[in-house]
């Protein structure tokens, strides 16, 4: 047997609607997990180009490396590329191609062989820069490095500082190379836009 439930007016309708709505808007909250926002409001004035050149210094061997291997394929793996190992850094960044000039940054984070065929790494490090007005900013690197090509051009995908919202491209230049050690200085030429 049904029960008896009470008639619901229009009238009563429309002011719980009402009630409803005054009372999402003196709370203010949202329960939306994202919106709009105007860049102006974030400090965002007009966007602009940089070009930044600096030298890259990755040691592998010698008594001071600046790059370990923290992982690798197996033993039965004969790959000439070194297919799988993987590698962090910690690379300075100078002005010149000399160790011992002006230090302007560190290169920061990881490169994987990623190629069975050839020698081409993945590449998702931080250019972490420590001198003059981007000092404390980064740009983020993801990309891949084919780095017996004499020129490599890497993606920009973003940044923090004074980088915030960047994007663009590096090109990277093999300056000098001791296969050997597995030493290398690369000079990269950073193009990049941000506000």
């Amino acid at each position: 047997m049904a029960k008896n439930l009470p008639k619901v007016t229009p009238t009563f309708l429309i002011l719980f609607t009402i009630l409803s709505f005054s009372t999402f808007s003196a709370t203010g909250k949202n329960h939306s997990f994202s919106r709009t926002l105007s860049p102006a409001k974030l400090g965002l004035k007009r966007e602009k180009l940089s070009h930044l050149h600096f030298y890259f210094h990755d040691a592998v061997g010698g008594r001071n490396p600046t790059a370990v291997r923290v992982a690798e394929a197996p033993m039965t793996n004969t790959s000439s590329t070194s297919f799988g190992g993987v590698l962090v850094m910690d690379d300075p960044l100078t002005e010149q191609p000399e160790l011992s000039s002006k230090l302007v940054g560190r290169a920061q984070g990881i490169y994987a062989s990623a190629s069975q065929s050839e020698v081409g790494l993945l590449m998702a490090l931080n250019f972490a820069f420590m001198e003059g007005k981007y000092n404390g900013s980064t740009l983020s690197v993801l990309g891949r490095n084919t780095i017996l090509s004499a020129v490599r051009e890497l993606p920009i995908v973003g940044g923090s500082g004074l980088f915030r919202f960047a994007r663009g491209y590096a090109h990277a230049r093999t300056y000098t190379f001791d296969e050997k050690a597995q030493n290398a200085i690369v000079e990269y030429n950073v193009y990049v836009f941000h506000y």
